[in-house]
């Protein structure tokens, strides 16, 4: 079962150690855009060092960042910081169809970005299987018999992703073959197994976030059902449709291999199921269904039914909360052939494998920030038998949960556990027995201790029309006495959530520095029903403001925490909202450090991505018509720039497909011109945020020395 969607990726999900790094250091998550009118594009200027030779021991940017206005920084710091950065987890990313044995992503010591490795037995030792400046998060073996690996990987943060092929047995990254052509962002989406075919979803790209266009066809989304032996051949690619727009992704197999699903996301709190046949390419809507016009709802697939009857969806069409859901395709939905799951959990129903005849469903449940394993029964006729019991396992219970998938050939369970101790860890999981291995050890530097790390709470506060608005909270611990500042750490998305679990380089500031972390979860955000996420849509954008402002409010209230010295941090739509504190708020905080963040919500839209675009209008609203555009530059961070009174930290990536370099350029040029101090970060090798690690070390050696200035006086 596919994840549901964060917007920039649909099929695939993000570690929270890793949002959060991005978020907060700030960089993450997912978008938007100049003041009076329209902005011109910012002209690619040189950069210039700081003007004054900086002394022996201040620490020396990476080469393709570029950074202005940042005082010197004291290299001592550097090893400090690195020792939490070298704190690295695991990510499961597929068992061998056959053997014990699995696939996981990994950052090794001394790598600058995340790569694949093979690991054979639980605990074994990793075999790296790719290496390189661009990490590889996302692959598949070949279902069978395991004959090759397919991964996904793009250049230097542009997001246009090429598939590729890679013999596991030479392991040789440079003899990795491309399957698909290049010029297109390309998804691996599945396969059909009998037939040794790899289902790729692909999208045009116009180019336009790097300041060019040239769309080669309409904005269509391909599935081409390609032979990974033979994909430069003509009998080795056959499209097997043109469906129409972007927002496509998953494809599960029905069991016969005569039908596709998919998922066509729209916004939120919208999204469609629809099935493809193989032969013709004929695409039909299945839900909602034809007749069924009034219903606006989001509709995920999540696999077939054993026999093929019928599809397992994630929907929040009966309340709320999204539901598992299972629909009979050949009954007629106003005949009462949908039938919920998991009505009894009053939670979105998220992550999930439902493809393993004879076991149960495993799924998880996001329980008010926490992701919770589920086992559901298979058999949806047997109604009150709902769960199944889990195991007693410590680790299962107090940590969150991710990325659960059964071996085929074994029935074991990998899950991926992680917590505010302790980034993710890979277990697998008999859920007959109950018997659970551990395959992978955190890597932490000696003499690092993870467990003076305190446990997070989930706190409220009512906001300005009563409504309750919930965040986490990570306190130092109590050696720090005083009321301590607090970086206010605001998510992207804008329907991500922020959750329980790992605060990757951050813990330097909380147990290092005595910096309390509060991350709100503002309207907009998702794990809170579906009306709560579209509060913040269109014309109610700063209402989700308005939240933020209730946070520092609510902070002033703590006994622990210091109302006065805040600092809003946050990427991509966190870094919007890190700009509109500036903007806004400049009078309640302390500084704003903003990552790859929206400062023009128009030529944001103009400038994003062709394939996001539409996506991201049903968000924040159509930039082409007349009122609206309007509306959206009023509350423009870069349209009430003469506001902005305190210290602002600027990060962007120049390669961003999602908020184009631009968003940042801008906003920076601005207060220059106006003499404002501004300190400036731009790396020629990024996108989206800082994945490498060169570039993120800096980058938190910079916000440490911001804080420094602003709050750790």
């Amino acid at each position: 079962m596919p994840s549901c969607p964060c917007l920039a990726r649909p099929a695939r999900r993000r570690n929270r150690a890793v949002a959060l790094v991005l978020a907060l250091l700030c960089a993450a998550a997912t978008l938007a855009a100049c003041g009076a009118a329209t902005v011109a594009q910012a002209p690619a200027t040189p950069r210039q060092a700081n003007a004054t030779t900086p002394p022996q021991a201040a620490l020396a940017p990476p080469t393709a960042l570029h950074v202005e206005g940042v005082p010197p920084l004291d290299a001592a710091l550097l090893p400090a910081l690195r020792r939490y950065s070298e704190v690295a987890g695991h990510q499961f990313v597929d068992w061998h169809p056959l053997l014990r044995e699995m696939l996981v992503a990994h950052r090794a010591a001394g790598q600058s970005t995340t790569q694949l490795y093979r690991l054979r037995r639980p605990l074994g030792a990793l075999e790296p299987l790719t290496d390189g400046a661009d990490p590889v998060t996302t692959a598949r073996w070949e279902p069978r018999r395991g004959r090759f690996i397919l991964f996904e990987r793009a250049s230097r943060g542009d997001e246009a992703y090429q598939i590729y092929r890679l013999d596991p047995e030479t392991a040789d990254t440079r003899a990795a073959v491309p399957i698909m052509p290049n010029g297109e962002r390309h998804g691996l989406a599945g396969f059909i197994e009998s037939k040794g075919l790899a289902l790729i979803l692909s999208v045009p790209l116009d180019r336009t976030a790097a300041g060019s266009g040239s769309r080669t066809r309409p904005l269509t989304t391909r599935l081409t059902a390609v032979d990974p032996l033979a994909p430069h051949v003509p009998a080795g690619r056959r499209v097997i449709a043109d469906l129409p727009g972007t927002g496509w992704f998953g494809a599960e197999v029905s069991p016969d291999e005569t039908q596709i699903a998919l998922t066509r996301y729209f916004a939120a709190t919208h999204s469609e199921a629809w099935v493809v046949d193989v032969a013709s390419g004929a695409a039909r809507r299945v839900l909602p269904a034809a007749a069924d016009t009034a219903t606006r709802a989001a509709h995920f697939v999540a696999g077939w039914t054993d026999d093929g009857r019928g599809l397992y969806t994630v929907s929040d069409r009966a309340g709320e909360f999204r539901e598992l859901m299972q629909i009979d395709l050949a009954g007629d939905l106003a005949g009462g052939q949908l039938t919920r799951l998991t009505p009894h959990i009053a939670w979105d129903v998220n992550e999930g494998d439902l493809g393993m005849a004879g076991a149960p469903l495993a799924m998880v449940a996001n329980v008010d920030g926490r992701d919770e394993l589920r086992l559901i029964e298979r058999d949806a006729a047997r109604a009150g038998r709902r769960e199944r019991t889990l195991p007693a396992w410590p680790s299962l219970a107090g940590s969150s949960v991710g990325r659960v998938r059964f071996h085929r050939a074994s029935g074991e369970l990998a899950l991926v556990t992680s917590s505010a101790r302790g980034p993710g860890q890979v277990w697998s999981l008999d859920v007959a027995s109950g018997r659970h291995e551990a395959w992978t050890q955190v890597s932490v530097p000696a003499g690092l201790d993870l467990s003076q790390a305190p446990e997070q709470q989930i706190v409220r506060w009512k906001s300005f029309d009563g409504r309750t608005i919930s965040g986490v909270l990570s306190l130092p611990p109590a050696r720090f006495t005083g009321r301590r500042p607090v970086l206010l750490a605001m998510h992207g998305g804008p329907e991500a959530q922020a959750k329980l679990g790992w605060n990757g380089r951050l813990n330097y500031l909380l147990l290092e520095r005595g910096v309390a972390i509060l991350e709100p979860n503002v309207r907009g955000s998702s794990g809170y029903g579906k009306t709560f996420v579209d509060l913040d849509n269109g014309r109610a954008r700063e209402d989700s403001v308005k939240d933020m402002s209730g946070a520092i409010d609510w902070a002033a209230t703590h006994p622990r925490l210091d109302g006065g010295k805040v600092v809003v941090s946050g990427g991509s739509y966190g870094g919007y909202m890190a700009l509109a504190a500036a903007t806004r708020l400049s009078d309640r905080i302390a500084g704003a450090a903003s990552s790859v963040g929206i400062s023009n919500f128009v030529t944001f839209l103009e400038r994003t991505e062709s394939y996001r675009r539409d996506l991201r209008r049903a968000e924040y609203g159509d930039e082409r018509d007349p009122a609206m555009r309007e509306f959206l530059l009023s509350i423009s961070p870069l349209t009430h720039a003469d506001k902005v009174s305190k210290p602002l930290l600027v990060m962007q990536g120049r390669n961003d497909p999602r908020v184009p370099w631009t968003e940042s350029e801008q906003i920076v040029r601005r207060l220059q011109q106006r003499g404002v101090p501004v300190w400036y970060l731009l790396a020629d090798n990024e996108g989206h945020g800082f994945a490498r690690r060169e570039n993120a070390d800096f980058a938190l050696a910079t916000l440490v020395r911001f804080l420094e200035e602003t709050v750790l006086r």
